[in-house]
């Protein structure tokens, strides 16, 4: 199937793709990689009247150190990011990056796409929640940052309008004494996942929290510090709230995301803890 017609623009700064999407009156699309945009486009599951094309935006391509924080641009590829001597200041994203689709789609994907198109089963919000990440968000009115638990609304829900650009993600980079996990179950590697989890802990003061995706509509995130492994495999369980579908029941999720959070959260702590993960 071919996509519906749309206007083609491609803007050469961040303030012209706003006005773009303004004169396109919420019926314009942003289009950075592609891998989200273009198979919904080739479906008409989206007809926007506007593509906004934020390729030429090299303002937005960037990844830097800020403070505390990893900045990462728009325009920065999934696949950059994974041999970007900055990104080992953030563990869990070398951890999960690995986990999206295959390293052809990688490399044309962006981070900040995938945070965007908001699928509940994709990695990346995962990890945004389970860190705690920020978002900057463009818009008509100016810039504003939410956190990735305001952000995410529900399934390709969140909080970019439809005259907003998702101009970049901070992650806060990892503490000393800080171990992570990450895993997923799939039909196969490079689908989209059944469960999985994202997970950290904290050694000084045993902090430790799960975040679970492909279970939900968004990711959720849960503080289970001080439970043990039979809690926490309980309420990973009761995070469950899909029905079942030809690729696995509801009981057979909740003893996958059940396992997963047990198991995840078991390699943090022995990453935070100076053991092998």
């Amino acid at each position: 199937m071919k996509a519906a017609p749309f206007a083609y623009v491609r803007p050469a700064t961040l303030d012209d793709a706003v006005a773009e999407l303004v004169r396109s009156a919420g019926e314009g699309k942003v289009l950075a990689g592609g891998q989200s945009l273009v198979p919904i486009l080739a479906m008409r599951l989206a007809r926007p009247s506007t593509v906004v094309d934020i390729a030429a935006l090299s303002e937005l391509d960037f990844v830097r150190r800020d403070g505390d924080e990893l900045v990462i641009g728009a325009l920065v590829r999934q696949r950059t990011l994974e041999g970007h001597p900055l990104a080992a200041a953030v563990p869990l994203l070398r951890l999960a990056l690995p986990w999206i689709g295959h390293r052809e789609l990688r490399s044309r994907g962006t981070v900040c796409g995938s945070i965007a198109h908001a699928d509940p089963a994709a990695e990346l919000p995962a990890v945004a929640c389970c860190l705690g990440a920020s978002l900057e968000i463009a818009g008509p009115h100016g810039r504003r940052t939410v956190t990735a638990a305001e952000f995410f609304h529900g399934a390709m829900a969140t909080s970019v309008g439809a005259e907003d650009v998702l101009a970049a993600v901070r992650f806060p980079v990892a503490r000393p004494g800080e171990g992570f996990g990450f895993a997923e179950i799939a039909r196969r590697h490079g689908d989209f996942a059944l469960a999985g989890v994202a997970t950290r802990f904290r050694a000084d003061d045993g902090e430790a929290a799960f975040t679970a995706f492909g279970v939900s509509d968004r990711p959720v995130t849960r503080d289970v510090t001080g439970l043990g492994d039979d809690e926490v495999a309980d309420l990973a369980r009761d995070l469950v709230d899909t029905a079942g579908d030809t690729h696995g029941s509801r009981e057979y999720r909740q003893r996958l995301v059940a396992a997963l959070a047990v198991r995840e959260l078991a390699r943090a702590r022995r990453a935070a803890e100076g053991g092998t993960a």
